[in-house]
């Protein structure tokens, strides 16, 4: 886990993240200037909280939203929920006690164990205790 990466600005979590090696995470150099990142100009939840002024979606209502990565998966949404309810800290620290009982955020591409999930309070208990 590289939890100096956090969360990203929708939720995701950048401190478990094998996608892209380069990535500094969506928090960095105040998430303007992404060049390295190949979703940047294209993220409507990023688009989103900047024109807010927001640090990240979880300061808004993920658990209502449907806006970019909101509209069909529910990964993202429910770690911004998570972080909205009990703190990006608390949300860190279950993702790491996860990891370490061999949770895994990225088994294939970009799916992984938290990708199981079709109902977010479902999967917001699963990162709380790891347990479906």
């Amino acid at each position: 886990m590289k939890r100096e990466l956090g969360i990203a600005r929708c939720g995701l979590a950048c401190c478990l993240c094998s996608e892209n090696v380069e990535c500094k995470g969506c928090k960095r150099d105040g998430f303007l200037e992404l060049s390295w990142c190949k979703d940047a100009e294209f993220c409507d939840n990023r688009k989103c909280v900047i024109a807010k002024g927001l640090l990240g979606c979880y300061e808004c209502n993920p658990g209502e939203c449907s806006k970019g990565l909101y509209k069909e998966k529910i990964k993202a949404k429910a770690f911004a929920e998570f972080a909205k309810r009990y703190g990006v800290e608390e949300l860190l620290d279950c993702l790491e006690r996860n990891e370490k009982a061999g949770i895994i955020y990225h088994r294939e591409g970009i799916m992984g164990d938290y990708d199981e999930f079709d109902d977010l309070e479902e999967l917001i208990g699963f990162i709380r205790t790891g347990k479906r």
